[in-house]
C-alpha cells in the first residue's frame, strides 16, 4: 500500500512523465541495493514508462561488475567501489566502468529483537565478528554462545565490513555466510543468540533491532555525516555515460522523484 501511494504522488509530481521509453534494461549486482530500493524505483518509472521492462537479478556487486565487464547488464548496481583488478578487465575490453553514487546507507549492526544488548562498541563489534570474543556475557548479555552470520564472498558489503569494522581481519571460523540482508535479519530474528549486518534500509524489521556503535545511533543524519562509523556510498556503474532507457533510469533515480524513493525505502539521499 505504501509502495502505491508513493508511486501515485511520484506520477503527480512527474515533470517528464509524458517522455515516454521504450526498451529493456538489464540491472545486475549488489542485493543491498537490488532486493528493495531498485525494484521500487523500477516500478515508479515503469509507471511513466509503460513499455520499459526491466531484468533486475541482485545477487552481490561482484556479480555486477562481472556482467557489465561480460556485456550481460546495462547497469551494475554496487555497494563498494570497483577493484583495480575489475577496473583492469573492463578496460581490457575497452570498456570504462562510470561511477554514479545514488545513495548513501549505513551498515547496521543487529541482534535479535529479545537480545538484552543494545550497545556495543567499535572494539567490540571488531572481537565478535572476527571470533576474538565468543561469548554474548564478555559484552553485556547474558551468557551464551554468539552466532554470527555475514554476508557471501560476492557481496560488496562482505568486503565493506572487513575494512570499516575488521581492521581487514579474517571473518570468525564459524562465521555464517548468508545470500542477502533478508537472510540476514530472518536467521538473527529467529536466533537469540544472533548477530548480523545489514544495510540500514533493512534494519527496522520485526525480529531484530539495531544496536548503537560508539555511541552513535544508525540514524540518516548520522550516515551522512558519518558520524556512523560504517557509513558507505552506492552506486550504479555504468560503461561510460549510459544512454537511453538505462541513462533515463539512472536520471530519475537522481532525480527529487528517485531520491524520495530513496528516502522511503530507507536510504540517505545524495542530497
Amino acid at each position: 500500500m505504501k509502495t502505491t501511494k508513493l508511486v501515485l504522488s511520484i506520477l503527480a509530481s512527474l515533470s517528464v512523465a509524458s517522455v515516454a521509453h521504450a526498451g529493456k534494461v538489464v540491472i545486475k549486482g549488489s542485493d543491498t541495493l537490488g532486493s528493495k530500493l531498485v525494484p521500487q524505483l523500477a516500478e515508479a518509472f515503469k509507471a511513466a514508462n509503460p513499455d520499459t521492462k526491466f531484468e533486475i537479478a541482485a545477487e552481490g556487486s561482484t556479480t555486477g561488475f562481472a556482467a557489465l565487464i561480460d556485456g550481460t547488464a546495462d547497469i551494475g548496481m554496487a555497494s563498494r567501489r570497483a577493484k583495480p583488478a575489475e577496473i583492469s578487465a573492463a578496460t581490457s575490453k575497452g570498456l570504462n566502468l562510470k561511477p554514479t553514487i545514488v545513495a548513501y546507507d549505513g551498515i547496521t549492526v543487529v541482534v535479535n529483537a529479545n537480545s538484552p544488548v543494545k550497545k556495543l562498541t567499535k572494539q567490540q563489534v571488531e572481537q565478535i565478528f572476527t571470533g576474538d570474543v565468543t561469548d554474548w556475557s564478555a559484552v553485556g548479555g547474558a551468557a551464551g554462545k554468539i552466532s554470527v552470520y555475514t554476508r557471501n564472498t560476492s557481496s560488496g558489503t562482505y568486503s565493506d565490513w572487513k575494512e570499516l569494522a575488521m581492521k581487514k581481519r579474517d571473518y570468525a571460523p564459524s562465521a555464517q555466510k548468508l545470500a542477502g540482508n533478508e537472510q540476514i535479519v530472518a536467521e538473527v530474528a529467529k536466533n537469540p543468540n544472533g548477530i548480523g549486518y545489514v544495510g540500514i534500509a533493512y534494519s527496522h524489521e520485526a525480529g531484530v533491532h539495531a544496536v548503537s556503535v560508539d555511541g552513535a545511533e544508525p540514524t540518516e543524519a548520522n550516515v551522512k555525516s558519518k558520524v556512523w562509523p560504517y557509513s558507505r556510498p552506492t552506486f550504479y556503474y555504468t560503461n561510460g555515460a549510459p544512454a537511453g532507457e538505462a541513462g533515463a533510469f539512472l536520471n530519475f533515480t537522481l532525480s527529487p522523484a528517485g531520491q524520495a524513493i530513496v528516502k522511503q525505502v530507507g536510504f540517505v539521499k545524495i542530497n
